[in-house]
């Protein structure tokens, strides 16, 4: 494992272009469970399973009602937000405050990239931390409105002040699109960047899984090198997308890899 930390650390260094894709597995060492595991959040809790699956649609349907359920009923995403980043997240945080990382885009809706300090975060599947309009796909935190007052107060659906659309959770429900500005983003740094870390994801949900198939075969004459951190193989290391993988904990290799890019540098 030293001998792969360290020809990654070379790697990254070289790099002009570097980016990380993280996912579940990054923050499962910040105490979170997965969701369908043995002891998966909806595995515990088919009922909050059900309602996920059903949410957008309830939005869609009537705004105000999944607006009062949001705020009245339990939580379907179990005690997500009171995690704390770990190690991995702060690694690459340091990595992007080095020059080496430009940009993480991650699966997860946990904003512990940004709790940790990374500043540039496309988050694929939204944020629990933030609220989106609907229509015009404007980003709103929650503290720009007084939900429990517009609650009790019979005001709700919030409305975007941009386009006068209805708002919801930033968080992508099933069934709904990834929205636009974040789809493109993520596209143009697949195919801009030369070096892609993959942290914590088998990468087989798509239009997510794309990604990294997109970067190791992208334009400009040449192959995005692609490094796995995962704790097991994945369909990128059968397929041959990733170059090597570096097999073990995110919050153990990451710090690890910070520390060989380190001593690279004061060379």
């Amino acid at each position: 494992m030293a001998e792969l930390i360290k020809r990654a650390a070379e790697l990254l260094v070289q790099s002009r272009h570097a980016i990380a894709l993280t996912g579940a597995g990054i923050s499962t060492e910040s105490g979170i469970r997965d969701f369908r595991g043995p002891d998966g959040i909806w595995t515990k809790n088919p009922e909050a399973e059900r309602k996920a699956y059903q949410s957008y649609a309830r939005f869609l349907a009537n705004p105000k009602e999944y607006w009062i359920e949001r705020l009245t009923g339990p939580s379907l995403l179990g005690d997500i937000h009171r995690a704390e980043p770990n190690p991995g997240h702060r690694a690459l945080a340091e990595l992007e405050h080095l020059g080496l990382l430009k940009c993480v885009i991650t699966q997860n809706i946990d904003n512990l990239h940004q709790k940790a300090g990374s500043k540039r975060v496309l988050d694929y599947h939204g944020n629990i931390a933030r609220l989106r309009c609907a229509s015009c796909d404007t980003r709103y935190d929650p503290s720009e409105f007084d939900l429990e007052k517009m609650l009790a107060e019979d005001r709700l659906p919030p409305i975007c002040r941009a386009c006068n659309g209805v708002i919801k959770s930033d968080v992508v429900h099933f069934h709904e699109a990834i929205p636009s500005d974040v789809a493109r983003e993520s596209q143009e740094e697949a195919e801009r960047c030369d070096l892609m870390l993959v942290c914590g994801t088998s990468a087989v949900v798509y239009p997510f899984a794309y990604l990294p198939r997109m970067a190791r075969h992208g334009g400009f004459g040449r192959k995005t090198t692609v490094i796995e951190v995962n704790a097991e193989p994945t369909p990128l290391t059968e397929e041959g997308i990733s170059d090597f993988l570096i097999q073990g904990k995110t919050g153990v290799i990451l710090p690890r890899l910070v520390d060989e890019v380190k001593k690279i540098k004061s060379r």
